[in-house]
């Protein structure tokens, strides 16, 4: 009880407890920033026992979360007879190469190394044999198998993983759906779902006593055993805060909710320094803060206008943190979360619990939600409400949190929202440099140019298309969006191979693109399968063309023969910008680097795109002695079959400043009137 008192005494001092907060927060991010946490393996370690704590197919491997001397994440080739007898709670021995994991090669975009060092993560193992050395003895594991034996033979079990479990095995193309709408926090587990588990085992306590306390001891218990069982940041913020208010109920401390809000922050950061890190954390916290703070506007008996006002202060908090991270909003969500809140929680929400208990209901429950799904995939393809927002900077998170916090506090003055909004949209208008990115696809191609003062966009080449993960859609679009682009002027394909052409038909599906420019000669299959797209979309395509002229800044198609071979029908593009020459030469060959020599006087390049990623095929000492570039770009992917880019290539192209993305990841060039500017994003 003493400690309980100094601790209302602390909260009971509001200003010294706020800066206790800050002081929190602050050495927290220095903490986790600064101190680097070493893993307790060797990258020469290639045996690990562990506890399964859990596990996925996913991409047609084995991805299993395995608790052994530290956290390690484990890929396998599935395999059938492991799978069926592998549950929670397992004993393993696992033999394989221990890597680290993979950081980001494209600005502004998901960093998965980042990700799992978050999760306390530092290893990823690539398996060659994984045996069962002992059965779950875990009580709590044991449930869990229980529960998930009970529920994966029914349709609707994706659902019920996701709205009880924690575990979100909904497919891509879904969970991509829920995000665009701004849905996806209907789906995890928050104060929501807990509210409506609370409800059921209030009214089932009701019939046994009437004793508040009792009550509250025994739903936090359920809580915190809960919580062992679904592992979800948002869930472990609702039970410290729900723990915090009973023992603020039960002995009487008094202490606002404001102040019970902020200390369950301190104890999370003390539990977990990483999660001030975890987005699904930092919507939940944000969102319930902000509710409680303006509680008595929520005060209605109009259910309807009560759901609307949630609504509303939600979008306005999460919309700096959405923007942030996924660089556009929806402004649809208002209306689809109006209409989603009382269908996921009223409906889907109770019929999952039921059809848990009772499978006799998953028919019901997956009529349901195969109309939800269908629905916010309709929604999905309505563009006119979406908005582009380049990345914003911390300063501009914090400007848009105080228009929000005026807003909240009067009403009238929602302009200044719209206002910061318009001149977020703005941004990319006062951007006065030439940026060319290089972009690492792998074995591929892809380079981004934007004009000046938001002048044109071209995307030259699209890198290769994968059958289980789009570059394209995961990570080029992305980029693209972050600088504050909402379509390309001009898709230019050097030509018709898979790794030019591959993530064009991902780009025009999920992206505007005004024009494409084809090589000449005749078409590949891919490019008749692109074509047959563009026409359905209504979007002009042409192979015949020279120049393209984007407000005055031409962009030359040098290369006008048509050859046997698809690499040397490549379109060659030349550019000058300001002092700067720029050359991409595609996959093009000796033929045409000797062709170009014959007909142009090219020389004194500034940037040059090596031909067919530093191949032997290309780059010929006379033709780099004549052109003499003063940088090689070279898109590359690392450790690849074919050997790029050769040695006698680097050796040619040595006079030069050479960047690979294999090496140097993606390219940014930034070229003003006063500078050029070039900057790598090393794996």
């Amino acid at each position: 009880m003493l400690y309980l008192r100094k601790l209302r005494h602390i909260l009971k001092s509001r200003f010294l407890f706020k800066i206790l907060v800050l002081l929190v927060i602050l050495l927290d991010i220095i903490f986790t920033k600064c101190y680097h946490f070493k893993s307790k393996y060797k990258e020469s370690d290639t045996t690990f026992i562990g506890i399964v704590t859990d596990f996925e197919v996913k991409d047609n491997k084995l991805v299993i979360e395995l608790k052994a001397k530290e956290k390690l994440m484990i890929n396998y080739n599935y395999n059938n007879l492991i799978f069926d007898n592998l549950s929670y709670g397992d004993k393993l021995l696992i033999k394989g190469d221990i890597n680290v994991p993979n950081s980001s090669t494209i600005f502004n975009t998901f960093d998965y190394k980042k990700y799992l060092y978050n999760k306390k993560i530092y290893y990823i193992v690539d398996a060659y044999s994984i045996d069962k050395i002992e059965n779950n003895r875990n009580y709590l594991y044991t449930i869990k198998n229980i529960l998930y034996e009970r529920v994966d033979n029914l349709k609707s079990s994706s659902y019920i993983k996701t709205l009880l479990f924690g575990d979100n095995s909904l497919s891509n193309e879904v969970r991509d759906s829920y995000r665009v709408n701004g849905i996806s926090h209907l789906f995890s587990i928050s104060g929501m779902h807990i509210n409506f588990i609370i409800g059921i085992i209030y009214s089932y306590l009701d019939r046994i006593t009437y004793n508040k306390k009792i009550k509250y001891i025994i739903c936090d218990v359920f809580l915190i055993l809960y919580l062992i069982f679904a592992h979800s940041s948002s869930l472990f913020r609702c039970v410290i805060m729900n723990v915090l208010f009973s023992i603020d109920f039960i002995f009487k401390l008094d202490i606002k909710k404001v102040d019970i809000m902020l200390f369950t922050l301190i104890v999370c950061i003390i539990i977990n320094p990483f999660i001030i890190y975890d987005i699904g954390f930092i919507y939940s916290y944000l969102i319930s803060f902000f509710l409680i703070i303006y509680a008595n506007k929520i005060k209605c008996k109009n259910k309807i206008v009560k759901i609307v006002y949630i609504t509303i202060v939600s979008f306005l908090v999460s919309f700096p943190i959405t923007v942030y991270n996924n660089y556009e909003v929806n402004i649809l969500s208002i209306f689809i979360n109006i209409l989603m809140v009382p269908i996921v929680s009223g409906i889907i929400l109770p019929l999952s619990i039921i059809t848990l208990i009772f499978p006799i209901f998953d028919d019901i429950l997956y009529f349901a939600t195969d109309t939800l799904e269908k629905f916010s995939l309709a929604m999905v393809d309505i563009n006119f409400m979406k908005i582009i927002l380049c990345k914003s900077n911390i300063f501009l998170i914090i400007i848009y949190y105080i228009v929000i916090v005026i807003i909240l506090n009067r009403y009238k003055y929602f302009y200044l929202f719209i206002i910061l909004v318009i001149f977020h949209l703005m941004i990319p208008y006062f951007n006065g440099n030439l940026e060319i990115t290089m972009l690492d696809v792998g074995q591929g191609d892809c380079f981004f140019i934007s004009f000046p003062y938001n002048r044109g966009n071209i995307l030259i080449d699209t890198g290769e298309d994968y059958d289980n993960y789009s570059k394209m859609k995961r990570e080029i679009i992305p980029y693209i969006k972050s600088l504050g682009k909402r379509k390309i002027d001009y898709l230019v394909i050097t030509h018709g191979d898979s790794d030019h052409i591959g993530g064009a038909n991902d780009l025009i599906n999920n992206f505007k693109v005004d024009h494409v420019i084809l090589n000449k000669g005749e078409y590949s299959d891919l490019e008749k399968e692109l074509i047959n797209n563009l026409r359905k979309k209504g979007i002009y395509y042409t192979n015949n063309i020279e120049k393209i002229n984007v407000h005055d800044d031409y962009l030359y198609f040098i290369n006008n023969k048509v050859n046997d071979s698809e690499n040397d029908s490549s379109n060659v593009i030349y550019f000058e910008y300001d002092k700067y020459k720029f050359l991409f030469m595609g996959d093009a060959s000796f033929k045409v680097e000797d062709y170009l020599l014959e007909k142009y006087n090219i020389n004194n390049i500034s940037f040059l795109k090596v031909g067919h990623h530093g191949s032997s095929t290309s780059s010929s000492y006379d033709f780099i002695k004549s052109i003499n570039p003063k940088v090689s770009l070279i898109s590359v992917g690392e450790n690849n079959f074919y050997g790029h880019p050769n040695k006698e290539v680097l050796d040619t192209l040595s006079n030069s400043k050479i960047y690979r993305t294999d090496i140097d990841g993606s390219i940014v060039i930034k070229i003003n009137k006063n500078s050029c500017k070039i900057r790598i994003c090393s794996p």
